[in-house]
């Protein structure tokens, strides 16, 4: 009796335990229909991509959240969700620089290694979505900076695509007096794209301008002046159109398509549209100039991640799964001119006759530096934003050690109060 009796309790106490699991568990085991929140997508590829698995997946079907193009104001919307421990988000489609952020916030989850073949895929991509050892996101697209130019105006002059600042100056000059173009322009408006244009300038120049952990300012104020130099003296000389300083992706791309700019530095998603443009069979692309050869761009991209607070976790990250594979990559490039994450792609025959600049992309993205992994990233980027902006305006009166150096400064006084 006294046997059965302790049978029957901790069958009981089993019982009790699998019939109040914990909210974790429930959110782990959820399936279902579940939300993917990403930013504007501007070329239209990507609910054909999404109605593929609602067609495969009709019990776990999945809807499009769209956020704005500008990556600051997707961070602010997805921040306040989060905070407000909403679960309207469930598969977040992250900006490379969020990871950090969004790990020590809580806000998304650690996800299993094992579970995706990132041995596959570029390694930088991946060092985007690792913080502290651990796998917080999956990539998704990877991103750098490329020189989109015309290269039908470069042939009329004789010209070989800038491999130095140098020469992108005096090809854009020319061009401007000869042919009426726009010289050269980037992402130049006080957002987080003039943050990453600075920083490429930066890099290009052989500096940084924190350390890769984002603990230190590291950034030399002779090779941080001489990048800003190559941004003012473009729009002093007027080579780079003030019009630039409300640029922009969306704006400086259609300026190149429409034939308003020579130069324009873009992400690779410009590329497609281009090719259904005016000036279609009329440009190339090759990698960004720098102050003595060609120059470093910024890694950029999307991965996805997990929200913490989902109640469909199960079925989210299969989608994860699924939306990073090979073939959905394929289309991923095929059809929204994003740059994949597996390396493989990059080497394919097919996809390179279709887009010709894969193996300059590729070169791109694998001596691109990635933004600090930094939970103060956001901080940083709208400091270096608004000195640099201010800097850009004219007159251009503030000497350019004075603006580093004040630059320099107010990044000391985010590290340290970390």
């Amino acid at each position: 009796m006294r046997r059965l009796l302790l049978v029957a309790l901790a069958a009981l106490t089993a019982a009790g335990c699998s019939a109040a699991p914990t909210p974790e568990a429930e959110r782990a085991g959820g399936s279902g229909p579940f939300t993917f929140v990403t930013g504007r997508d501007t070329t239209a590829y990507l609910q054909p991509l999404l109605d593929r698995w609602n067609r495969t997946h009709p019990a776990e079907p999945v809807t499009l959240l769209e956020l704005p193009e500008a990556a600051d104001e997707q961070r602010a919307q997805m921040v306040a969700n989060l905070q407000a421990r909403s679960d309207r988000y469930d598969v977040l489609g992250l900006d490379v620089v969020w990871t950090a952020e969004f790990a020590d916030a809580g806000w998304i989850v650690p996800l299993e290694r094992g579970m995706f073949p990132l041995d596959r895929f570029l390694p930088p991509v991946v060092d985007t979505a690792v913080y502290r050892g651990r796998l917080w996101a999956v990539p998704y697209t990877g991103n750098a900076g490329l020189l989109y130019y015309r290269k039908d105006l470069l042939a009329k002059q004789g010209f070989a695509p800038p491999k130095t600042w140098a020469e992108l100056r005096e090809q854009a000059i020319t061009l401007h007096r000869r042919y009426g173009v726009g010289g050269y322009a980037g992402q130049l408006l006080a957002y987080e794209g003039l943050t990453v244009n600075f920083a490429e300038a930066v890099q290009s120049a052989g500096g940084q301008i924190l350390s890769p952990d984002g603990t230190r300012v590291t950034m030399d104020v002779d090779k941080a002046r001489t990048g800003l130099d190559f941004l003012t003296g473009g729009l002093r000389e007027g080579w780079i159109p003030r019009e630039a300083l409300s640029y922009k992706e969306e704006e400086a791309r259609l300026a190149f398509q429409e034939g308003r700019l020579a130069f324009a530095r873009n992400w690779p998603h410009a590329y497609g549209p281009a090719t259904a443009s005016p000036i279609a069979h009329r440009f190339g692309v090759t990698r960004l100039p720098g102050l003595n050869g060609p120059g470093s761009s910024t890694l950029g991209g999307v991965n996805l991640a997990l929200s913490a607070f989902s109640k469909r976790q199960k079925s989210a990250v299969e989608f994860i799964r699924y939306f990073t594979g090979l073939e959905n990559q394929r289309r991923v490039l095929a059809d929204g001119s994003f740059p994949p994450v597996w390396a493989e792609l990059y080497d394919d025959p097919a996809l390179i006759r279709r887009f010709p600049y894969l193996p300059v992309l590729k070169q791109s993205i694998l001596s691109a530096r990635p933004r600090p992994a930094s939970a103060d990233y956001n901080q940083v980027s709208l400091v270096i934003a608004s000195v640099v902006s201010n800097a850009l305006t004219p007159p251009f009166t503030e000497p350019g050690d004075d603006v580093v150096t004040s630059l320099r400064e107010q990044l000391d006084e985010i590290i340290r109060a970390r």
